[in-house]
């Protein structure tokens, strides 16, 4: 395996498993796909990013590896690769929290009731 291959099969794994856990795809088909694998198999396989960025990296790391242990190796680093990706785009997609200021209280400043 080139070091070429590592971080484009990376951001591969990053980009199905996203599709798959967290995009609705063309015509709802994904939020269908969500809905039957969880009525039928009762199962939430395709909630957790993790949990399913393990299994996408497989075939990733068959098709990047060229022996066993290269595969063996490359299920979890791609799949952690990808955990580290969603990661960073999380943090980078959340607002700052919002500024506050404190007025330090002044000698003359008294607190008046504004209405009885």
């Amino acid at each position: 395996m080139s070091l070429v291959w590592f971080p484009i099969a990376v951001l591969g794994v990053w980009r199905v498993t996203h599709l798959l856990v967290a995009e609705n795809g063309p015509w709802d088909m994904l939020s269908r796909l969500r809905a039957v694998i969880r009525s039928r198999l009762s199962v939430r396989l395709l909630d957790c990013f993790y949990c399913t960025s393990l299994w996408v990296s497989v075939p990733f790391a068959f098709i990047v590896g060229s022996n066993w242990l290269e595969r063996g190796l490359l299920w979890p680093a791609l799949s952690g690769g990808a955990i580290v990706i969603e990661q960073v785009t999380i943090k980078l997609a959340q607002p700052p929290p919002a500024a506050y200021f404190e007025n330090p209280r002044q000698e003359d400043d008294h607190d008046v009731m504004l209405r009885k």
